[in-house]
């Protein structure tokens, strides 16, 4: 399946690949700021719609993961970053796709704080 997302003003379009089968709530201390409920893809499953030079990009900590926000409006609608096999992975942001119904996506709630 693919669904379509955005950022809230709309410069940072996307269309990713595949079933949201659940959604991960992180508590460190950016995720539990951006109140994000990321699902986990390989990179190649998202596509971007607006150039990547629209976006801006944070990164801290061990500077592994590119936080990407639009810096328009400040919506993170996803990150980059490697999975554990070293692939290309995207963390999108499901409260940024359009027409799901978040209260049925079961979200499993990590302790990003602790590590």
């Amino acid at each position: 399946m693919t669904h379509s997302g955005s950022c809230h003003c709309g410069r940072i379009r996307f269309e990713v690949d595949g079933d949201i089968g659940s959604a991960l709530s992180c508590n460190c201390s950016i995720c539990q700021r951006k109140g994000s409920l990321l699902w986990f893809v390989p990179r190649a499953a998202l596509r971007l719609l607006a150039p990547e030079s629209d976006t801006a990009s944070y990164t801290f900590n061990k500077h592994v993961i590119q936080h990407r926000f639009c810096p328009t409006c400040g919506i993170h609608p996803y990150g980059e970053g490697q999975g554990p096999d070293g692939d290309a992975m995207a963390a999108v942001n499901i409260r940024c796709i359009e027409g799901i119904d978040l209260a049925a996506v079961p979200v499993t709630h990590f302790d990003g704080r602790s590590k």
